[in-house]
């Protein structure tokens, strides 16, 4: 049941609870639907509080624009949205210590972005449907090497190894990596890639 609701061909702020369920929204509207900017929050039976969810903009009833919403106390995205999907720039900071910045599509990691994990390691490159997918690259924190290559759903498939801040690295491997001797390193790459992306296609011909 839903009571405190604007009316429907108000324009302005007002309250909508959920009688039933705890819910209540405050913050603006248009057509008796949430429109502009508003805070979702939801009732804690146990402490008789209520503990907000989302904050920010919305659009004909849906989380749309720039907003932030709390899936736990220490799992957070703030960011932009689209019809109540994480969709544009953003950044999500995930329970287990981990932090993504860069751009999404319908509620994936999709486009440029990078991610730190909590044990100091990090990528940054692109990303497709929620995996590391194109060029990107990937640092090892506790050896001090750096990664840079082609990932196709989330799985490494050609590249350089390389050493980078190894001197401050905690478990840094007996001997440095020897610098690789190509007159040119990125065509090697590239026809590595090439080749790849070849196979595969080649292979999705003979599934048809």
């Amino acid at each position: 049941m839903v009571s405190g609701f604007f009316h429907h061909n108000s324009f302005g702020k007002g309250t909508q609870v959920w009688k039933e369920s705890g819910m209540i929204y405050d913050g603006e509207c248009k057509f008796g639907k949430r429109d502009g900017y508003g805070t979702y929050s939801v009732l804690l039976p146990q402490r008789k509080e209520y503990l907000r969810k989302y904050c920010g903009e919305w659009k004909n009833g849906k989380k749309h624009g720039y907003g932030t919403y709390f899936f736990s106390h220490s799992s957070v995205y703030e960011g932009e949205w689209s019809e109540d999907e994480r969709s544009g720039w953003g950044r999500m900071f995930y329970e287990n210590g981990d932090i993504y910045e860069g751009e999404w599509m319908k509620d994936k990691n999709h486009g440029k972005g990078i991610i730190q994990f909590l044990n100091g390691n990090w990528y940054e490159g692109t990303w497709k449907n929620g995996l590391k997918n194109g060029n990107g690259k990937f640092y090892h924190s506790d050896k001090g090497q750096l990664y840079e290559g082609f990932w196709v759903d989330g799985v490494a498939k050609c590249g350089t190894l390389s050493d980078f801040g190894r001197d401050d690295a905690p478990a840094p491997t007996r001997y440095p990596i020897p610098q690789v001797q190509l007159v040119d390193m990125q065509l090697v790459l590239r026809e590595g890639q090439s080749a790849y992306l070849t196979r595969v296609e080649e292979g999705q011909e003979e599934d048809r």
